[in-house]
């Protein structure tokens, strides 16, 4: 038998996709699940972006530039002048094999064996995978459900710098919590990493997706930051095209384009298909991301609505992105969640959710908790609610609790 890599061997499963194995042969029973574990939107990619697609007539599907092909940076370039930041060129991003890539990217360039990211928790579950594929400590800052997930104070960040920090990741709005950062916080971020001379790597992938008429402050907006700043970019969320998998890396930092530059030569090139997918999708969008956010802004407020409406169970309202943490009156979630696929259905029906053990760095601490998507259409929502509230009530009986 060959040997295993202590990598491989550490490398944490996603909380998001362990439990696929148990949907799989659920449905093989022909039990119908609602899939609220995994954020894959119900709603339709733009049809410039298929038509694109559809309609190219590419005699060979070549290799992309490693950079990104020039007329998709245009693009991105365009769009980020409409958010105002107009000093920005095609330079200045890196297109990525989606957001994870430039995620991927950035801990390359600014990380060797042994380094240390500081990150708030819970934080995006993958967060856990890239590090721990590069040996790199995270040194995680926990929120509670009972403020709403709120940034701690940012003083604890400063405490937790050392020699070996080189980084500070934030996902603005929060995936998983739909966290919205104040321009307020993000300032105290700014000083802090240019004081100690780190990186602020910022995930702003849901950037649209922000409620209750609130806008999204970029790091971009703390011109300081040149040198010490990375946004993650995706059109998964976007544009509801996650399999196109096209993504960006930005800084305005030449040392850190150039080097990240390396690791996208040696992986050749971003997928050509995306980019021509994404570059039609850019073209004419506010009113398609304007529709999404208000259907969003629909969901969340159902969900919430009917989630703390089961008794027992705390759902805080987010502020952005498209997912919610509820507290369950549960022992173990990861238990509860394969339960709900192995072992019950409702009229041959159940649900799936996220268990958020995966989410933080201690696993003890999201033992309760459960992260719900709410990508699925207003009946489907109503129903998975009505499933979870039956299940709990049954599970709660079988397990004495």
């Amino acid at each position: 038998m060959p040997k295993i890599s202590q990598r491989a061997q550490h490398m944490p499963a996603s909380p998001v996709r362990k439990l696929v194995p148990y949907a799989i042969q659920a449905k093989q029973k022909g039990v119908k699940v609602y899939h609220l574990n995994i954020g894959q939107p119900d709603i339709e990619t733009p049809q410039t972006a298929l038509d694109a697609v559809k309609n190219n007539h590419l005699k060979i599907y070549e290799y992309a530039l490693s950079e990104g092909n020039l007329e998709y940076r245009k693009a991105l370039q365009d769009y980020y002048h409409t958010l105002g930041f107009k000093d920005l060129t095609t330079n200045d991003f890196i297109v990525t094999n989606g957001g994870s890539e430039a995620l991927s990217f950035a801990l390359s360039t600014l990380c060797d064996d042994g380094d240390e990211v500081i990150i708030p928790e819970p934080y995006y579950a993958n967060y856990n995978g890239f590090t721990c594929n590069f040996n790199i400590n995270v040194v995680a800052i926990p929120s509670t459900i009972d403020t709403g997930f709120a940034l701690p104070s940012i003083e604890e960040f400063e405490k937790k710098i050392t020699e070996k920090t080189r980084a500070i990741i934030i996902c603005n709005p929060g995936n998983p919590t739909g966290y919205l950062y104040t321009r307020e916080e993000l300032k105290k971020l700014a000083d802090i990493a240019l004081k100690h001379d780190i990186v602020v790597i910022s995930d702003e992938v849901y950037r649209e997706y922000v409620y209750d008429g609130k806008q999204q402050v970029s790091m971009l907006e703390f011109r300081e930051l040149k040198e010490n700043c990375i946004i993650v970019d995706s059109e998964s969320k976007r544009y509801s095209m996650c399999g196109a998998r096209i993504g960006c890396m930005i800084t305005r930092s030449k040392k850190i384009h150039d080097h990240a530059m390396l690791f996208a030569q040696a992986r050749l090139s971003p997928v050509l298909l995306g980019q021509i997918a994404a570059t039609a999708a850019h073209h004419n969008d506010t009113e398609y991301i304007l529709k999404v956010r208000e259907e969003y802004t629909h969901r969340r407020n159902l969900l919430v609505d009917l989630l703390n409406g089961i008794p027992g169970v705390i759902c805080p309202k987010p502020k952005g992105a498209f997912y919610c943490v509820a507290e369950l009156p549960v022992d173990d979630t990861d238990k509860f969640a394969q339960w709900l696929l192995e072992h019950y259905s409702h009229n041959n029906e159940t649900v799936m959710v996220a268990p958020m053990g995966g989410f933080y760095s201690d696993p003890e601490l999201g033992k309760k908790q459960v992260r719900i998507a709410y990508v699925l259409k207003e009946d489907d929502l109503r129903r998975s609610v009505e499933l979870l509230n039956d299940a709990l009530q049954k599970y709660r009986i079988e397990n004495n609790l």
